[in-house]
């Protein structure tokens, strides 16, 4: 009796210390990255470059999936639907935390953990190198005196583009005609046919026909100026009511499921935030425009907390969602 006793326990002491050892060895296999948007764009780029350094810190392969969708709520699903072992991560920008207000998706980046914020984008407004307005302050003006004349581009309701509009109107009270397309690139373009007049979008997209002339920047949609474009002041010098929702822009940031050990997100954060600070990534950035940010834990819940509830409370006042901010108890950071 004592004998069959004795080796059930050392089977069970076997048992716990294989799998305390195996829990230990993160990662023992190839590690899963779902891209939310497609091959080619910001997200892309951003996860292509900055995935092989983590990938030699982690010892690991990162297969990298695109999984485009519903505005990366087809990407989110799928991430959540895995386990929370930290085997597949989500590779994905800012469009997930207006999910909820949306109706698009039950879970935003609330219900996860980040691992890196990895880079932002600046937000700016461009316009016709022949538009009668040359600062945000001017554009407001003319719009307000010629309401509905100014034809601006849009990527849909829930898309950055709309966003930043709205904080300016939901503000400052004026109409415009809004014009759809599939995304910044097809925008640009109309702009550079003179199908529509101004443009709210991110620096990156727009720099090249910025630096040939072939459109201008007449608003940064920060509360700060920006070096990459010093002679461009922010929108709070002509309206500081807005300081409290800027800056407002894309982001780029690598997440887990809920539930995640804290030991693995801890080895995840290191080998992304370590990938992120690496001079091949850096300069991939300036070369598109974008900022470096390297957060994690707790900055990165700060910020990814009062980048939710500028974008929900902006959709929800700009009448665009189905629901209201407080359905989720998101709270109100700005009028």
């Amino acid at each position: 009796m004592y004998g069959k006793l004795l080796k059930s326990l050392l089977a069970t002491l076997s048992v716990a210390i294989c799998c305390t050892a195996t829990a230990g060895e993160f990662p023992a296999k190839n590690i899963q990255g779902i891209i939310m948007w497609g091959a080619g764009g910001s997200t892309d780029s951003v996860m292509r470059t900055v995935t092989p350094a983590a990938e030699k810190k982690l010892d690991a392969d990162i297969i990298m999936i695109n999984r485009p969708g519903a505005g990366g709520a087809l990407a989110t699903k799928y991430v959540n639907a895995k386990k929370a072992d930290g085997y597949t991560l989500l590779m994905g920008a800012e469009n997930p935390q207006i999910y909820k207000v949306l109706g698009l998706s039950k879970t935003d980046y609330s219900d996860m953990i980040p691992v890196s914020l990895l880079a932002q984008g600046i937000s700016v407004f461009v316009a016709r190198t022949d538009a009668p307005y040359n600062n945000l302050k001017e554009f407001v003006d003319y719009a307000k005196t010629h309401p509905g004349s100014v034809k601006v581009g849009s990527t849909g309701p829930a898309g950055l583009p709309s966003i930043l509009l709205s904080i300016l109107k939901t503000n400052q009270h004026f109409e415009v005609t809004s014009v759809p397309y599939n995304g910044d690139g097809q925008a640009l373009t109309a702009l550079l046919s003179k199908a529509i007049d101004v443009m709210p979008t991110t620096y990156g997209p727009a720099r090249e026909y910025i630096r040939a002339g072939k459109m201008k920047v007449i608003g940064l949609m920060d509360k700060q100026p920006n070096s990459q474009l010093p002679d461009v002041q922010p929108a709070t010098t002509y309206f500081p009511e807005l300081a409290s929702q800027l800056p407002y822009s894309a982001f780029f940031g690598v997440f887990v499921k809920k539930g995640t050990p804290p030991n693995v997100v801890a080895k995840l954060s290191d080998a992304f935030n370590s990938a992120a600070r690496q001079d091949s990534f850096r300069r991939m950035l300036d070369s598109k425009g974008y900022e470096y940010l390297g957060l994690s834990s707790q900055e990165a819940i700060k910020y990814l907390d009062r980048f939710r509830s500028v974008g929900s409370w902006t959709i929800y006042k700009a009448g665009g969602a189905k629901f209201s901010p407080e359905k989720f108890n998101i709270p109100r950071i700005s009028d």
